[in-house]
């Protein structure tokens, strides 16, 4: 199997993640910044850890981590969209991008399962 870094879903999550960051780099409420930029870190940095695990149970466990992440950031997406500190555009953006990941993660999951 390829590395992590081949992955589609890990290269989505990777360029969702550097766009919020862009997005947010003047965004003053330091602790909403850092709550969403964290948990969309979150999604690419579990499916890398769940794909570097040796037992099929710890890549599971970590990719279904990922997909929490996603759940987290599309709440913080619409939470931020609410109130004023995401454009409302932008934010449906991020969500359907973390909706499309989170069933890219759930396929991975499926194709490991059955492999």
């Amino acid at each position: 199997m390829a590395g992590f870094e081949d992955l589609e879903v890990w290269k989505k999550s990777v360029a969702l993640s550097v766009d919020v960051y862009s997005t947010l780099r003047d965004c003053r409420d330091y602790g909403f910044k850092d709550q969403i930029t964290r948990s969309c870190l979150s999604i690419a940095s579990n499916i890398a850890e769940g794909m570097e695990r040796q037992t099929l149970p710890d890549k599971i466990k970590f990719l279904d981590y990922a997909r929490g992440s996603c759940g987290e950031f599309r709440t913080q997406a619409i939470v931020g969209s609410k109130a004023g500190m995401v454009d409302p555009r932008i934010a449906e953006e991020w969500i359907a991008q973390s909706r499309s990941i989170s069933a890219m993660i759930q396929g991975l999951i499926r194709s490991l399962q059955s492999s």
